[in-house]
C-alpha cells in the first residue's frame, strides 16, 4: 500500500501537477519574485489557452528553461505595441489589461503576426519584463506550454489569476 501510494505521489507529480519558482519581478503584481506555485499540467488536454491565461511553457529560445507569462496574442493574430498600449489586428481600440502593474512605458512601435499554433505573451510588469517583444524566437508553440499556474503555496497562499 505504501509502494502504490508512492507511485501514485511520483505519477501525479510527473504527469499532473508543475512546480514552479517566479525568478524575477516580470509578472509583479500578478505573481512576485520568490513566489511558489503549483500549475495543472493538464489545463489544456481539451481545453485550447486563451487571450488572458497565464501559462508555464518552454521558453523558445532555451527549450530546458519553464517561463510563465500571460497570453496576449493567439494563433494567427497580428499583436501591435503602439505608444505603450497593446492592439489585436489593427483594432482601434488597445486591449484591456487591468493586471498591468503600471503603464506601459512607449517604446518604438512594434507589429507580430503569431503563426498558426503559437501564442505571444507578455509580462504583467511590461516595463522590467524580458519577454517575447526581445526573445529571438518570438511565439510560443501550444506544444510547448506546460500548463497553467493555479495556485501559490509559497511564502501566502493563494489563486494565481
Amino acid at each position: 500500500i505504501i509502494a502504490a501510494g508512492f507511485i501514485m505521489a511520483l505519477l501525479v507529480n510527473k504527469f499532473v501537477i508543475i512546480k514552479v519558482e517566479i525568478p524575477s519581478s516580470s509578472m509583479e503584481n500578478t505573481v512576485m519574485t520568490g513566489d511558489r506555485l503549483i500549475g495543472n499540467r493538464l489545463s489544456y488536454v481539451i481545453s485550447k489557452p486563451k487571450r488572458g491565461d497565464i501559462v508555464i511553457f518552454k521558453w523558445p529560445d532555451d527549450r530546458s528553461e519553464n517561463y510563465i507569462k500571460r497570453i496576449i496574442g493567439l494563433p494567427n493574430e497580428t499583436v501591435t505595441i503602439k505608444d505603450g498600449k497593446v492592439y489585436i489586428n489593427h483594432s482601434e481600440t488597445p486591449l484591456d489589461e487591468p493586471y498591468l502593474k503600471e503603464p506601459m512605458m512607449p517604446e518604438e512601435d512594434m507589429e507580430f503576426q503569431v503563426p498558426e499554433d503559437c501564442y505571444f505573451c507578455l509580462g504583467d510588469n511590461r516595463n522590467v519584463s524580458e519577454d517575447a517583444r526581445y526573445w529571438i524566437n518570438k511565439y510560443v508553440p501550444r506544444k510547448d506550454i506546460i500548463g497553467k499556474p493555479l495556485f501559490r503555496y509559497s511564502p501566502k497562499l493563494g489563486l494565481v489569476k
